[in-house]
């Protein structure tokens, strides 16, 4: 096998996607050190993932036993295996996490934390590749016998994922062979020795393509193929979930749908098109993007959260999205800006990058606290003041029973700046705004640019050109759907560009040290109506600014005001009000409306005869909003993004 720990055939040592050269995609990725992020949202949430969460994470991993059922595993202590039987993958994760901040960052603490996991491991390791603490512990006769619940191939495609990062940043060789030498025991079994066997849970279908990627090995492709070709086979059995909840119903060329579990679902929609840019099955791609469009369309809540329902952690049906009992796991966040993200170096379109925004600011963002130490594991749009699941209120909590979301989210932010920027063709194309510096290298040189903005806050973000290559080369800049009018100078005269169909403002020109290209997207407040099909929230509005998804919390209502009495008078002014460090929250911009407080008796049944406003009083009020993604770091009152609208004049 090449044991190389490089890309082959050209392909750019990247970060979490690395395409090789033959492969179709339209964009290509930058390196791990391509793009720095040093001020905005992004900056502070990958200043805190290093100073806050990924300590709080290796910490962790100790107290509640991830590292201790390894070293059971390697024999060198007694004693009972803790927690569920996935364990060993929020290692992995967390590893992942490690490497890409020591990449981003340096840091000898984190390496050294590498190297000394990746011996562990090694020890723990069977003599033919195997390695999964639960089932070597408790069940050393089930290898492979309970795949639908096992995890056992999950927990492999985590360290897979874990091993590439880390040779990608430099890190200790040893993590690569033992990834790899769980990967060729996987190829044993289920490609050669014929297994038709896939497991419960995917993500071991991208991470074989990725290391495939990495070391050429082309085995690593084919099994990544058979897995999926063997989905929606009836390979699974039930489980008691059915068919559906393991994405097992129908064969993935002809799903229409997304359906079941819904960070199965995704993870498997990021290794079918990582199949299709590395085979060319145009099949493939087609029924993804299919299955993308109609998510979008009809499963997909307005911070970009995905899954509606509790039970079973799933999709529900089209146009099934509560706001007060939506699911939105954090990981199926994840797992959503992982597949968008393929599409998008797939198909050079930026509708997935508007929809990566959408999530990253929102559904995504608002799982971690401010000071980077508590995470939320559902994230639903309301929260009432005596809401209550057993005994939680539904704050966020420092770790999980099932803690697959935390070091999820901190090998997201650590990778952050590899969402940034692309090359296609001889220029360069940036898909998501923030402060720092983009380096690339294109046919004609290297180019250099510095970012200068406020974003999300403000809408101007500068590009000014510190490195050019000679000639003409091609800047893309992304123009969002949500921006009604967008303007673009170049060294200070209108460039008079337009966005092309793949929604960017593409500028062609031979390019100097010291031009300043300016883009200004408008940020001006915008109600938004729901599709009339959304039951939950018909008759509601919600707000929104550039990116940002707004809430009505209720820590920011003057005192006597119900956050859940709001109604908003339509055709109400929106106005922005600039907060330079809001207590407990930070940076950050409050908008505030025009709005009636109704107040209805709550005696007897919830129900009337009457129209409510025959047995209500109304009072004229004002609301405020702050940004879905910082609530909850105050009091942990009542919230809502969806509020109704007033039906008629105040009284």
């Amino acid at each position: 096998m090449n044991a190389a720990a490089g890309g082959h055939d050209g392909a750019q040592v990247g970060g979490p996607v690395a395409p090789t050269a033959k492969s179709r995609a339209v964009h290509r990725t930058l390196g791990v050190r391509d793009v720095r992020i040093d001020g905005g949202p992004l900056g502070r949430w990958q200043a805190t993932n290093r100073s806050a969460s990924i300590p709080l994470g290796i910490k962790q991993l100790e107290e509640a036993g991830n590292l201790h059922n390894l070293r059971l595993a390697a024999g060198e202590v007694t004693g009972e295996f803790k927690g569920p039987r996935f364990m060993d993958s929020d290692l992995y994760k967390q590893l992942e996490a490690v490497a890409w901040e020591a990449g981003r960052e340096g840091g000898e603490d984190l390496l050294d934390f590498l190297r000394r996991s990746a011996e562990l491991l090694t020890r723990a390791q069977q003599a033919d590749g195997y390695l999964n603490s639960h089932y070597q512990v408790v069940k050393p006769d089930r290898r492979y016998a309970e795949l639908e619940w096992s995890h056992e191939m999950y927990c492999a495609g985590h360290l897979i994922q874990a091993a590439v990062a880390s040779t990608r940043v430099g890190g200790d060789p040893d993590l690569l062979a033992v990834a790899r030498r769980f990967a060729d025991h996987l190829v044993k079994v289920f490609l050669h020795e014929g297994d038709p066997g896939i497991d419960g849970h995917p993500v071991i279908e991208t991470a074989l393509v990725e290391l495939y990627r990495l070391t050429g090995e082309q085995s690593y492709l084919d099994l990544a193929s058979r897995l999926v070709e063997n989905r929606g086979r009836g390979q699974i059995a039930s489980g008691g979930m059915g068919a559906h909840y393991f994405q097992d119903h129908l064969p993935v060329r002809e799903a229409d749908t997304e359906v079941g579990h819904a960070v199965r679902a995704l993870y498997l929609e990021a290794g079918i098109v990582d199949l299709y840019l590395e085979t060319g099955d145009e099949s493939l791609l087609a029924s993804s993007v299919r299955r993308w469009e109609d998510m979008v369309a009809t499963k997909t809540a307005l911070t970009g959260g995905i899954g509606s329902r509790h039970s079973r952690e799933s999709f529900g049906d089209r146009y099934e999205l509560p706001p007060d009992r939506a699911y939105n796991e954090t990981c199926a966040a994840i797992a959503s800006v992982h597949w968008s993200w393929r599409l998008l170096l797939a198909t050079g379109e930026g509708r997935y990058a508007d929809l990566i925004e959408r999530t990253l600011y929102n559904g995504f963002a608002a799982s971690t606290s401010t000071d980077g130490t508590r995470f939320f594991y559902v994230n639903p749009l309301q929260r009432r003041y005596d809401h209550v699941e057993g005994d939680d209120p539904g704050r966020r909590h420092e770790w999980f029973s099932c803690a697959c979301c935390p070091p999820n989210i901190m090998r997201l932010v650590a990778s952050l700046g590899h969402y940034v920027a692309t090359t296609a063709g001889d220029g360069l194309y940036v898909h998501q705004y923030t402060q720092g510096t983009i380096r690339a290298d294109l046919p004609s040189g290297a180019v250099k640019l510095a970012l200068r903005t406020d974003y999300p806050w403000s809408g101007t973000v500068a590009f000014t050109v510190e490195t050019a290559p000679p000639g003409e080369w091609e800047l893309g800049l992304r123009v969002p759907g949500w921006s009604e009018s967008t303007s673009v100078t170049v060294n200070g005269a209108a460039a008079g560009a337009t966005t092309n169909t793949d929604g960017y403002v593409v500028l062609r020109r031979t390019w100097e040290r010291g031009d300043t290209v300016t883009i200004t997207l408008d940020l001006t407040p915008r109600p938004v109506y729901p599709h009339q099909r959304i039951d939950a929230v018909r008759g509601c509005v919600a707000v929104e600014r550039g990116p940002l998804v707004y809430c009505f919390e209720q820590a920011d209502q003057a005192d006597g005001v119900d956050v859940e009495e709001l109604t908003l008078v339509p055709g109400a002014e929106l106005t922005a009000r600039d907060e330079a460090d809001l207590p407990d929250v930070g940076r950050t911009v409050v908008l505030s409306a025009e709005a009636v407080a109704v107040s209805q008796p709550d005696d007897g049944l919830p129900y009337s005869t009457r129209p409510p406003a025959q047995g209500s009083t109304s009072r004229p009020v004002t609301a405020t909003a702050i940004p879905y993604f910082q609530w909850d770091n105050r009091d942990g009152r009542a919230m809502r993004v969806f509020v109704p609208v007033h039906p008629g004049a105040t009284s």
